[in-house]
């Protein structure tokens, strides 16, 4: 049955993201080839991501990011953030402090992360290595003593995934100290529920699942591109976000 529906970027743009998850890159990239329309930079976007993830190839991730700068010009770091990925993923240091560079002499910055929870109708909000927040002694405590039981259960963090920053940083995102907080308050059964305005990480992603399992505690997450729910070690997105 036809119902006359023009199929517009969009719907493109959720094929593409759904073969990209499925790993299928190769065959992303050749339906963003047949498109009507020219592609935007989401769908480059979901192709880079796509590269990250399933090791699709430096060369291959190399040109879709030429793709995205060519689209939304070099004032992002974004881009730059994903190329290092896959850069350090096939130990390509060099690369790395290449990209590290290109942004120190654009003067690109990458955005601070910051996240966000309500607790008793207040709304408290954390950066990276907050020590700001009136309760930062007890909140510190409680994110060393999730690292401990982390550490017992096996966890060790992938700094492969946030070579623009070093161990000590990545151990500080925003996430980790709103959920050490949240801990902190929350009544028993209630989920602990954060707001984030840049992307999970994939260390955090892999951190906070732990911290579900370990606690029992229900995590949700919105960060800016969707939600995540954590439940008993699991995460709603099946490791593809």
């Amino acid at each position: 049955m036809a119902w006359s529906i023009e199929p517009q970027l969009e719907h493109y743009g959720c094929l593409v993201d759904l073969l990209a998850r499925a790993g299928l890159v190769e065959e992303a990239l050749d339906l963003v080839a047949t498109m009507p329309m020219k592609p935007d930079v989401v769908i480059w976007g979901s192709l880079l991501d796509a590269c990250c993830k399933k090791n699709a190839g430096i060369e291959l991730a190399e040109e879709v990011a030429k793709m995205i700068l060519e689209s939304e010009g070099d004032t992002s770091s974004g881009v730059y953030v994903l190329l290092s990925r896959v850069y350090a993923s096939a130990a390509r240091w060099d690369h790395v402090g290449l990209m590290r560079k290109l942004m120190t002499d654009k003067g690109i910055m990458k955005e601070p992360g910051c996240s966000s929870l309500e607790v008793d109708g207040i709304n408290h909000e954390f950066f990276a290595g907050d020590i700001s927040h009136p309760e930062t002694k007890d909140i510190y405590c409680v994110l060393d003593s999730i690292n401990e039981s982390l550490s017992s259960a096996g966890y060790t963090p992938d700094l492969l995934q946030a070579p623009l920053v070093d161990g000590n940083a990545l151990r500080l995102h925003s996430e980790r100290l709103a959920i050490a907080f949240g801990l902190l308050h929350s009544k028993r059964g209630m989920p602990i529920r954060v707001f984030k305005n840049l992307r999970v990480c994939n260390d955090c992603h892999e951190f906070t699942k732990l911290i579900s399992k370990i606690f029992n505690v229900e995590i949700i997450v919105r960060d800016r591109t969707r939600f995540h729910h954590f439940k008993h070690g699991c995460g709603s997105c099946s490791d593809y976000w």
